[in-house]
């Protein structure tokens, strides 16, 4: 009886090793599948940033945008001024209440043209940003499907919902190369 239950104790843990060798197998067999380029990420800020569209045209439109909101802040700020210096001349006496009624209106009504040039422009910054936006975006979604055209990969990820990835996957220096690729031939095609 005792040889027949070593027996059987024998016989499960060759079982068991011959299951634990299919699953290493199947570990292996899914890790190579892999490795072969089902799936990649891509790290879209990287290439956004590196692009030349962005360095070109990016950086020119957020240096434009930030001039123009000093500008506003500037002009903002001095008519503020200007309503202080009102308001003490007031306390203080040197100008009457018709005189000071009347400039007031006056700098309320320059501080609403004001706001309205502010805002007609900012929209129109916005619109801007839009577009180059929305420009950037269609060039890496072009530059991701000329990639895998050939649909070499089943799942292309944005590396900022990762968690942990094997750098093998990384993609994106492709992807930085082909948006250049794209927007060189974009360039050439709009000067003709």
């Amino acid at each position: 009886m005792r040889k027949i239950f070593i027996a059987a104790l024998a016989f499960l843990a060759f079982v068991g090793c011959k299951e634990n060798q299919k699953g290493t197998e199947v570990e292996q067999n899914a890790a190579e599948v892999v490795a072969e380029g089902d799936l990649a990420f891509v790290n879209v800020d990287y290439v956004l940033a590196e692009s030349d569209i962005f360095k070109s045209e990016g950086i020119a439109l957020r240096d434009k945008t930030e001039k123009t909101q000093q500008k506003w802040m500037k002009k903002e700020q001095n008519l503020q001024n200007e309503m202080q210096q009102l308001a003490e001349k007031y306390q203080k006496g040197l100008i009457t209440t018709r005189i000071a009624q009347e400039k007031e209106q006056e700098l309320q009504k320059r501080a609403v043209s004001l706001q309205n040039a502010a805002q007609k422009e900012g929209k129109e910054l916005e619109e801007e940003n839009i577009v180059f936006q929305n420009r950037l975006n269609d060039l890496v979604m072009r530059a991701i499907q000329e990639i895998n055209a050939d649909k070499k990969y089943k799942m292309i990820m944005q590396a900022t919902a990762l968690l942990d990835a094997d750098e093998s996957l990384n993609i994106s220096d492709a992807v930085l190369a082909k948006v250049n690729e794209l927007y060189a031939a974009e360039k050439s095609a709009s000067k003709k």
